[in-house]
């Protein structure tokens, strides 16, 4: 017999001496070595690992569903005024066109349909809650909706719309946000088409920018989408019902008497004079007191790009 035949026959037997090794037997994975200690730690009773039954009843209280809330007295008020404002519109709708009623004859005339609405209504309102509802409806009515009675107020010399839910105003230089809102976008732009109708233009996807002057010559300004990326804006600079003179601005300290006497001199020798300054800083201010220097006799032409 050969070296190589001796050494094979050697590894198959596992005898010492072999060049190859004798398999090595894999562990299964079931089997548990005997020499292993016995484990130590005490067993855990299976109540301790069960939550007490009791419990059960607590979890399904937590997770149970919720009742529906009752509904809010906003959500009522403003559902009162809409149902009001559709029979308003259906029993003057034709007369608001009607070129015999003044303004306040129209006014006189809704005033007295609202009431006769309302008590058909049967609602149990206050006396604020009747008389805010009366007032909304003849803001929308005829005005401007809630930006009417920001015109009416004397303070407010700026209203900016940032989207139908947001308006703020400007008293005495300083901006804050109102309570006040537009109940939806296309609220807002009825609104808009409203002023802007007043004033012979129009506002529409074709032309979604234009400005214009309120009868009490506000200047209005209206952007509408897509222009408009986040809804509809609107702007409204008031002026004051009295235009401030000369006295005013030197009351103010806006201007001395020297300089005051001084452009008085210059529009009477007509000179080229120019105005320029930011939004809100006096510009139509100082414009309407230069136009009191001019005299009586003289000819004024205005030349307006807006």
């Amino acid at each position: 017999m050969s070296l190589s035949d001796r050494l094979e026959a050697r590894a198959r037997a596992g005898q010492p001496g072999s060049l190859v090794p004798p398999p090595v037997p894999h562990a299964s994975a079931s089997a548990t070595p005997a020499t292993l200690p016995p484990p130590t730690t005490p067993p855990v009773e299976a109540s301790a690992l069960t939550p007490p039954v009791a419990a059960a009843p607590a979890r399904e209280s937590r997770f149970a569903t919720p009742t529906s809330a009752p509904p809010r007295r906003g959500d009522a008020l403003a559902d009162a005024k809409a149902k009001i404002m559709s029979d308003l519109l259906e029993r003057i709708g034709t007369r608001m066109n009607d070129p015999g009623l003044t303004e306040a004859m129209l006014q006189d005339l809704m005033r007295a349909e609202l009431a006769r609405i309302v008590d058909a209504q049967n609602l149990v309102l206050s006396v604020d809650e009747r008389a805010t509802i009366i007032r909304e409806i003849e803001d929308d009515a005829l005005g401007l909706g809630p930006v009417q009675r920001l015109l009416e107020d004397g303070t407010v010399t700026e209203i900016m719309v940032n989207g139908h839910d947001t308006i703020y105003v400007e008293r005495g230089g300083v901006i804050s946000l109102t309570p006040l809102g537009f109940v939806d976008e296309e609220h807002l732009r009825r609104v808009i088409d409203r002023i802007v109708a007043r004033v012979g233009r129009r506002i529409d996807e074709s032309s979604p920018l234009v400005d214009a002057r309120l009868p009490d010559g506000s200047r209005v300004n209206a952007v509408i989408p897509p222009l408009a990326v986040k809804g509809s804006s609107l702007t409204i600079r008031k002026f004051s019902d009295r235009p401030y003179t000369v006295k005013d601005l030197i009351g103010f300290g806006s201007m001395t008497a020297p300089l005051a006497e001084f452009l008085d001199g210059c529009v009477k020798a007509k000179l080229n004079i120019l105005v320029s300054g930011g939004t809100g800083t006096g510009k139509t201010t100082l414009l309407n007191v230069l136009s009191s220097f001019i005299p009586a006799a003289e000819r004024i032409v205005t030349i307006e790009d807006a």
